[in-house]
């Protein structure tokens, strides 16, 4: 059961640590080449990493800068409502 519980932790870590390459912030976004609708998808579903990354590094944001504008704010919105429990409202509560 130890090994699982350390195999576990090792997982997560290395998945953090994967996941901060694309975090909004990270300079893959500019001006010229702004972030669409599906890194607004990633940047929503990656958001509390996000928040965490942000205490450590000034570049890391929650939201990225260089966006398209409209589509990226969608696909940002579609990915938090849905990963923070938007669907909970279709689900049946406790079997009934």
């Amino acid at each position: 059961m130890k090994k699982r519980a350390l195999l576990f932790g090792i997982v997560i870590a290395c998945l953090m640590f994967i996941l901060t390459g694309c975090l909004p912030g990270d300079g893959t976004s500019s001006s010229d080449k702004p972030a669409g609708f599906f890194r607004g998808i990633w940047h929503g579903w990656v958001a509390p990493i996000s928040l965490i990354g942000g205490l450590f590094n000034k570049n890391i944001r929650v939201y990225e800068v260089y966006n398209t504008g409209w589509w990226y704010d969608f696909g940002y919105y579609i990915a938090v409502i849905s990963g923070f429990g938007g669907l909970a409202l279709s689900r049946k509560r406790g079997g009934k």
